[in-house]
């Protein structure tokens, strides 16, 4: 994110529009498959320490890459920016997220996070922003796909899990609120020029997850196993530098309901790996709550859209 401002333009520049397609391709493919990944590397690496490993990891890589180029270190109020993007968008995203992937499947998972760009609009009401009917209507739709979501045998079964996904939404949802408003004081969120900013949250949150981990005494299990360890790079390199870097790109470059089509197609992805390839079972009602949630943010993007 730009250090002087935070408003998004409504359409990206005409020289932008190949950076924003790769970007979209990032956060829909790569993003729809990390759900799996998580699920692998649980195996040797606990929620709270794999993504916190994860991203500082991926954080320290990028700044390294930064400075090489002539960055500038993030100033203490950029840091202070970083810190609650990170605990809000990695601490709470992504930490809760690996937490409910101890018990619920990875295409639920996914399945629920569909419901972001929902929360997202409610969340910016008292900013002044009011929903079209469309948009609306896709609310109402996106969360009624939740509810009955909630009541298959994966989330039925799991408390812990449904809890997780709802902090992690809730959290993902007012960072990104957050990074495009600015405080509810008015005051702004403002990081570091380009690269910087990014692993600079990263790192930030990273940190707050591995001081998560080490409070909870999660240890991780040494040799780890090698398809663990071989999904926990994935993350690192396709999920952390890649995706995340990409979706900060868009939240910059273009707006937020673009931004946010990725919890329309990653479900879709997210499902069928988990089926083909990771041996979930999912239920035909819980297949049709997928659907819906989709629906639901089909409408809410169309609503945007014409408005």
């Amino acid at each position: 994110m730009s250090n002087t401002t935070l408003p998004l333009r409504a359409m990206a520049p005409a020289g932008d529009r190949g950076l924003v397609i790769a970007c979209l391709m990032a956060t829909w493919i790569i993003w729809g498959s990390t759900y799996l990944a998580i699920k692998w590397a649980l195996v040797s690496f606990p929620p709270f320490f794999q993504m916190g490993t994860r991203f500082v990891a991926a954080g320290a890589l990028l700044a390294a890459w930064a400075w090489t180029r002539g960055a500038r270190w993030p100033t203490r109020d950029q840091w202070l920016s970083a810190g609650v993007l990170g605990l809000l968008m990695i601490g709470g995203g992504y930490g809760a997220t690996a937490t409910a992937q101890t018990s619920v499947s990875s295409g639920l998972v996914v399945s629920f996070i569909a419901v972001t760009p929902a929360l997202v609009t409610l969340m910016q009401l008292p900013y002044g922003t009011r929903p079209s009917r469309l948009e609306a209507a896709g609310i109402v739709l996106g969360l009624t796909g939740v509810v009955m979501l909630t009541q298959g045998q994966g989330f039925g079964a799991s408390l812990p899990g449904l809890l997780a996904m709802a902090v992690a939404c809730g959290t993902w949802s007012l960072g990104t609120v957050w990074a495009l408003h600015g405080l509810p004081g008015g005051r702004r969120l403002m990081l570091a020029e380009g690269p910087m900013g990014y692993a600079s949250q990263m790192l930030a949150g990273g940190v707050l997850l591995l001081a998560a981990s080490w409070a909870l005494g999660e240890t991780p299990r040494m040799p780890p196993d090698p398809r663990a360890l071989g999904s926990w790079a994935y993350l690192v390199v396709a999920g952390s530098l890649v995706g995340f870097t990409a979706y900060m790109l868009l939240l910059q470059r273009t707006s937020a309901a673009l931004a946010s089509t990725y919890t329309f197609v990653n479900p879709v992805i997210g499902l069928v790996l988990g089926v083909t390839v990771g041996g979930e079972v999912v239920s035909r009602g819980e297949w049709f709550a997928a659907g819906v949630i989709a629906a639901g943010v089909v409408l809410l993007l169309l609503g945007k859209r014409a408005r």
